[in-house]
């Protein structure tokens, strides 16, 4: 359901663009549900240079889980570092993949290159390397697999 009145899967603000083809906005944005906004706390609290799961944001929050998280951050999470949550297999966003590059690049987020069965060639976020645990493992690059 959406929240301003529009079609099914078209958010407030945050992320995508709303329906303008019938000119539905409204008055003003609705607030975020409590929930999407633990999510988003979350996403912004991840280093620079590192990464989250979908999942391990669920399971930090103690709530929902990967698909929930995967959908507040399709709704709203233009508004947040989005490249920092991704997938546990390591593949880019789909549809996102040279900005999401552009930015792990930037931010020395560790990738893997694309192996050869790779029909796009876009490398894979290093998980082992990239995955943070949360704040009490602090921002340094883990070397411990990911855990």
């Amino acid at each position: 359901m959406a929240l301003w009145g529009g079609p099914p899967g078209l958010s407030v603000g945050c992320g995508r663009m709303r329906d303008v083809s019938e000119n539905r906005f409204p008055e003003e944005p609705a607030e975020l549900p409590e929930y999407a906004e633990r999510v988003l706390g979350v996403a912004e609290m991840i280093p620079s240079g590192r990464v989250m799961t979908y999942g391990d944001v669920a399971e930090w929050l103690e709530e929902g889980g990967p698909r929930q998280v995967g959908r507040v951050m399709a709704l709203y999470g233009g508004a947040v570092p989005w490249w920092r949550v991704v997938r546990a297999d390591g593949a880019l966003l789909s549809g996102h993949e040279l900005r999401a590059l552009a930015h792990y690049r930037e931010e020395g987020t560790p990738l893997r290159p694309a192996g050869r069965a790779a029909d796009d060639h876009v490398p894979r976020l290093d998980m082992a390397r990239a995955r943070w645990g949360g704040p009490e493992e602090g921002p340094a690059h883990g070397t411990d697999g990911g855990g």
